[in-house]
C-alpha cells in the first residue's frame, strides 16, 4: 500500500502506548481535579453547580479508577499484538477490550457526556469533567468524547437532517465507527477559512468533490468511516456564505489517502488526501450551501474549552512528573526538591495551571450565560493561555528529568508533540490573539485611556502637526479607532 512504501514501520507515539501500562498510572489521590470534594478552582462558582454535576462526576472518577485504570494493562498488551498484524502501525485497529470499556461507560450513563443533551450538564458543569478526561486518554477514547468525533457529533446533532443522523450520528454515538473533520489545505493559508478552495459542485442528484486536504486527524485508522468536508460550493457573493460542509464516506471512490503526515518526524494518524471527483448524494449536503461558517461557529466554540480543559489535565500530570522526579533524584549534594531553582519552576507551574483553570471557567460561565459569540475572545484567550502554559509546563519537566525526560521511558516527549501541535489546531496562536486585539482596540482608549497617556499641549498650541491627519489623530485619536 501507499502508507507502507512512504511510511517507515516504527511504533508511532510510544507515548501512546506506554500510557495504558500500570506503571504510567498516575497515583490519582494527587490529583485535585481526581479528588471527590470538590475542587477548590470551583468553590467561587458552587451557586452554579447542580446535583447533576456532582453526581455525573462521581461516576465518571468511579470510572476512571474503578474500570479504565485497571484495564490499561490489557490495553497495552492488546495493542503490541495488533500492531503485528498490520503494515503500517496508523492502521492498527482498536484494543478489542475497548468494546467492553465503552459498554461499561454505557451502563454507568457517562458516554458522550460532551454533548448537552446527553449529559444535561452546562459548559462550565462539562469543563472539570474534561480536565479528568484530560489525564486520561484511554477514558476519553472509551467515553466517546474524543475529538474529532466530538465536534463532528455536535455539528450532526445540531444540524443533521434525520436521514444523516440515522445512517452517520447514531453508530458514532454508539462509538461504532469513528470520523474525521477535513478542512485544512496545503496549497492555502487555512487558519482563515475562507482561503479553503475544495470544490464542491452540483450535478444533477449528486455533488462532485475535487480538493487536496491534509492534517487530517484520525482519517487512516480503520474505525473512520466517515469525513465531514468543509470545501466551497461558490466562489461569488458574500466572503462568508461560500463555504459548505458535506458527508463524504471514506470509502467513496476517489478518496486518495497518500499518507500519514508526521510532527517532528513521528508518523501519526494526520492523513494527507486528494479528492478526485468523489461523487456523494446531494442529501450528504449539511443545512444547505453556504452555510459552512454558520456551522462551524457551533462546532469550534464548546470544542475548543474542553480542548483547554483536557490540556489542563496534561500539565497537571507534566507537574505530577516533576515533583516525583526532584524527589527521587540528587545532585550537588542536594535532593532537586531543595534546591531554589526546581521549587520556582514548580510553584510557576501551579501558578499557571491555577490562572488558565480560571479562565477556562470564565469563558465556560460568559458561553452558558450570553452565549458562544459573546464569549469568543475569552475562548480565544484561553485558545492561547491553556496549551502555551501547559506545553511551558511540560517543558520544564523534561529539563528537571533530563536524558529520560526525552527518551521512551517517559510520557513527557509524547505529551510536548501533542500540545505543540494543539497551539496550531483550530488555527495558530496569532489568529487568536487578533480576536482578542481586535475587540480591545474597538473599544477605543476613552476619556480614562487619553488621561492616563496624556498629551503634549504645546502640539495644539504652536499648530505644527496640523497638516497630519487635520491634527485630530494626536489630540483624540478618534479617526483612527473608527476604522477598527
Amino acid at each position: 500500500s501507499i502508507l507502507a512504501q512512504n511510511g517507515r514501520s516504527r511504533r508511532p507515539h510510544q507515548h501512546f502506548f506506554a500510557l495504558c501500562t500500570s506503571r504510567f498510572c498516575i497515583p490519582t489521590a494527587i490529583m485535585q481535579a481526581m479528588d471527590r470534594s470538590i475542587p477548590d478552582a470551583l468553590r467561587p462558582y458552587q451557586q452554579k453547580l447542580t446535583p447533576r454535576f456532582f453526581e455525573v462526576r462521581e461516576k465518571v472518577l468511579d470510572y476512571v479508577e474503578q474500570v479504565v485504570n485497571p484495564a490499561l494493562s490489557t490495553v497495552k498488551a492488546q495493542k503490541d499484538e495488533l500492531l503485528k498484524t498490520v503494515d503500517h502501525p496508523t492502521k492498527c485497529p482498536q484494543p478489542p477490550i475497548y468494546k467492553e470499556l465503552r459498554a461499561q461507560a454505557k451502563a454507568r450513563g457517562i458516554m458522550n457526556l460532551f454533548l448537552p443533551e446527553v449529559c444535561k450538564l452546562s459548559v462550565l458543569e462539562y469543563s472539570p469533567i474534561a480536565e479528568i478526561l484530560g489525564m486520561n486518554p484511554v477514558a476519553n477514547e472509551c467515553m466517546n468524547c474524543a475529538a474529532p468525533d466530538t465536534g463532528n457529533m455536535e455539528v450532526l446533532e445540531q444540524f443533521g437532517s434525520a436521514e444523516q443522523k440515522k445512517q452517520w450520528l447514531e453508530p458514532l454515538l454508539n462509538g461504532e465507527i469513528r470520523s474525521a473533520f477535513a478542512m485544512t489545505e496545503p496549497g492555502v493559508a487555512s487558519s482563515d477559512a475562507t482561503n479553503i478552495c475544495t470544490r464542491i459542485e452540483r450535478d444533477g442528484d449528486e455533488y462532485v468533490i475535487n480538493g487536496h486536504k491534509w492534517w487530517i486527524t484520525g482519517a487512516i485508522r480503520p474505525e473512520c468511516k466517515v469525513f465531514i468536508l468543509l470545501g466551497r460550493t461558490s466562489f461569488s457573493g458574500p466572503l462568508h456564505k461560500q463555504q459548505s460542509m458535506i458527508l463524504v464516506p471514506r470509502d467513496a471512490p476517489g478518496v486518495n489517502i497518500l499518507r500519514p503526515l508526521a510532527v517532528f518526524g513521528d508518523e501519526r494518524d494526520d492523513a494527507e488526501i486528494i479528492f478526485d471527483n468523489v461523487r456523494v448524494p446531494c442529501s450528504n449536503m449539511i443545512l444547505g450551501e453556504g452555510r459552512g461558517f454558520e456551522i462551524a461557529q457551533g462546532r469550534l466554540g464548546p470544542g475548543r474549552i474542553h480542548h483547554c480543559m483536557r490540556s489542563l489535565g496534561t500539565a497537571e500530570l507534566a507537574l505530577a512528573s516533576m515533583v516525583d522526579r526532584v524527589h527521587r533524584r540528587k545532585a550537588f549534594g542536594k535532593i532537586l526538591a531543595e534546591k531554589d531553582m526546581i521549587r520556582t519552576a514548580i510553584a510557576e507551574a501551579r501558578i499557571e495551571i491555577t490562572k488558565c483553570r480560571q479562565l477556562c471557567y470564565l469563558a465556560a460561565v460568559m458561553a452558558d450565560e450570553k452565549g458562544f459569540k459573546a464569549a469568543k475572545s475569552y475562548i480565544a484567550m484561553i485558545k492561547v493561555a491553556a496549551p502555551r502554559a501547559a506545553l511551558k509546563i511540560i517543558d520544564e519537566a523534561i529539563q528537571v528529568h533530563g536524558a529520560h525526560g526525552v527518551s521512551q521511558d517517559s510520557r513527557l516527549p509524547g505529551m510536548y508533540t501533542q500540545m505543540r501541535t494543539l497551539r496550531v489546531a483550530d488555527g495558530p496562536d496569532t489568529v487568536h490573539l487578533i480576536t482578542i486585539a481586535r475587540e480591545e482596540l474597538a473599544k477605543g482608549g476613552g476619556e480614562i485611556g487619553q488621561k492616563i497617556s496624556g498629551l503634549n499641549e504645546n502640539v495644539a498650541k504652536y499648530g505644527k502637526f496640523s497638516h497630519v491627519e487635520g491634527g485630530a489623530l494626536y489630540v483624540t485619536g478618534k479617526k483612527q479607532a473608527a476604522k477598527l
